[in-house]
């Protein structure tokens, strides 16, 4: 028969158990997801961004310097596809594209524009408040490299007559397109892998929902951010989530 003893014990180990089960599922779980405490790690090793960094353009982390050569990995609703970044193409949009896709700016944003065999867009955050954080926050022009074929990718801008009008939307050329080459567009680099996924999105809104930044369509998307794109155009493909890792040469 049991001790007084033993039955107080019992209980007493039985909840030490249990809690210990929770940390290490806990543990298990942070591990498989990716993260650490509260902010995800990106291959670089870098805490992706809190909401206090993407509301704050100033802050230094989005001045990195990005590597000479980068890739960047979006997971989204169609597969995976990744862009090769070379900064010796254009250092200054290269390195305004490296913080944005390091510091999770573009987790879960949508494509916005997809036109098929043309071109595919995207860069509107699903935040209304990040995105008047970002308002306006141009990067000045590297010098043009604007061959247009297919895979090759660039910062989107408001064209001839306008200068310094890049910020955070990025465009991919689904085909070779050379009517955009007589524009001072600067490439940015190529998909290398996944380009299959990026002509599977979904194309059927075409320019309606949002075109691009000289449409002056936006508005609304940036104001509204994903609640809006998602109850007007719920079937745009998104991106679930960007990790960048640097290249050896």
């Amino acid at each position: 028969m049991p001790s007084r003893h033993s039955s107080i014990i019992a209980p007493a180990l039985l909840a030490t158990f249990l809690a210990l089960g929770c940390a290490s599922s806990t543990a298990t779980n942070a591990a498989t997801s990716g993260t650490t405490g509260e902010h995800p790690v990106d291959s670089v090793g870098t805490r992706r961004s809190s909401a206090s960094i993407l509301l704050d353009p100033t802050n230094p982390e989005w001045r990195r310097a990005a590597p000479a050569t980068s890739h960047l990995r979006f997971e989204t609703t169609k597969g995976v596809f990744v862009l090769e970044l070379v900064r010796a193409w254009g250092p200054i949009g290269a390195d305004r594209l490296y913080n944005l896709a390091r510091l999770g700016y573009y987790d879960d944003a949508r494509f916005h524009r997809v036109v098929a065999g043309y071109i595919v867009q995207w860069g509107i955050n699903g935040s209304p408040a990040v995105n008047a954080a970002w308002k306006d926050q141009h990067i000045a022009d590297d010098p043009p490299r604007s061959h247009n074929v297919r895979g090759t990718f660039a910062f989107a801008q408001l064209g001839p007559g306008h200068s310094n009008t890049r910020d955070r939307e990025i465009y991919v050329n689904l085909g070779d397109n050379p009517r955009s080459d007589a524009e001072p567009f600067t490439v940015l680099g190529r998909v290398i892998d996944g380009m299959n996924v990026l002509d599977s999105l979904y194309s059927g809104y075409g320019e309606k929902s949002g075109g691009g930044v000289r449409q002056g369509k936006q508005g609304p998307l940036e104001a509204g951010g994903n609640a809006y794109m998602d109850r007007e155009y719920p079937r745009l493909d998104r991106i679930l989530r960007v990790t960048v890792t640097a290249v050896e040469r």
